[in-house]
């Protein structure tokens, strides 16, 4: 179970830190022609997929705080929510799928990590 959670996390913390990191790189305005939110607020959820991508890593890793990595992979599942719930508004069910799956990968590594594997079990 831990190598499954680490693999998870390994592979959010990489998507996360690409979407987060390509939302806080373009220009606002071509983000607002792409999706229909305004710039600041898709500036803030840029910070929060990155913060987010190091709080699933580092914490756990690193054995400081590691209560921290559960609370990250539930932040980002919140996330995961509003993208699939606008996914489905914008762009229909197909599309939603993807975000639906990212966020429901990400309540298996919150779950995973708070219930499931014991911080002795970290590596």
């Amino acid at each position: 179970m831990n190598i499954a959670l680490w693999i998870a996390q390994g592979l959010l913390a990489a998507i996360f830190l690409f979407a987060g990191g390509m939302k806080l790189i373009l220009p606002i305005e071509e983000m607002t022609k792409q999706l229909p939110l305004p710039g600041l607020f898709l500036r803030f959820i840029a910070v929060c997929e990155v913060l987010g991508a190091i709080g699933l890593i580092l914490p756990w890793l690193l054995g400081l705080r590691p209560g921290l990595t559960p609370l990250a992979a539930a932040g980002l599942v919140i996330i995961m929510i509003g993208a699939t719930a606008l996914t489905l508004a914008t762009a229909g069910i197909t599309m939603a799928l993807i975000p639906l799956v990212v966020g429901i990968l990400a309540a298996f590594v919150a779950y995973g990590r708070w219930r499931l594997a014991p911080r002795g079990q970290s590596l």
